[in-house]
């Protein structure tokens, strides 16, 4: 899983945008700034208020995490459910190609896993590289999270753009547990 963390969140410049970061002063760039941390911290509180108050729910930094991503990939819960509650997107991709599913499957997080599938992600989402939710549960030994995937529809046998299964993909990395659980779904 590549990591997207950054403290250096900034607009981007198209139409309508704000301006680039250059152009603003720093106590806004300071407030962008605090605003992705509590994605990232899961202050769940302040997020709820500032996006009430008119927040963007799919905002997103300079590498294309958005809030709900940084929230999944912590663990956060309570934060995930504030940001799909004011209707952040749970497939939006980061510049990586990872949706906030992905983020869970690679940390393990079947709480934020389960809640995401609840609120609308697909289990069989593919990046731009074809890789799933799945691949990552898989290669990373996430064995409560895979089951999870499959039950709600994952494909193990889905193939990503070089050809990797899920299983090939546990294998390569040594993940005995998923990798058997996946030989037994075969």
């Amino acid at each position: 899983m590549q990591s997207n963390e950054s403290t250096n969140e900034s607009s981007n410049n198209a139409p309508g945008a704000a301006p680039a970061a250059a152009e603003l002063d720093e106590a806004t760039l300071a407030w962008v700034r605090q605003v992705f941390q509590h994605a990232r911290a899961g202050d769940a509180e302040p997020l709820d208020a500032l996006l009430a108050q008119g927040l963007p729910p799919n905002l997103r930094n300079e590498r294309g995490d958005s809030l709900l991503m940084l929230a999944a990939y912590h663990g956060h819960l309570d934060a995930v459910r504030v940001l799909l509650e004011h209707g952040a997107d749970p497939e939006l991709m980061n510049d990586a190609g990872q949706s906030p599913l992905h983020g869970a499957a690679f940390k393990g997080d079947l709480g934020v896993a389960t809640l995401l599938l609840d609120q609308g992600a697909r289990p069989d989402h593919p990046g731009p590289s074809g890789k799933t939710a799945l691949m990552f549960a898989a290669m990373f030994n996430r064995t409560d999270i895979l089951r999870l995937l499959v039950e709600r529809g994952a494909d193990p046998a889905a193939r990503d753009a070089d050809g990797v299964s899920a299983l090939d993909a546990a294998r390569r990395m040594g993940a005995n547990d998923t990798a058997a659980l996946l030989a037994s779904l075969a």
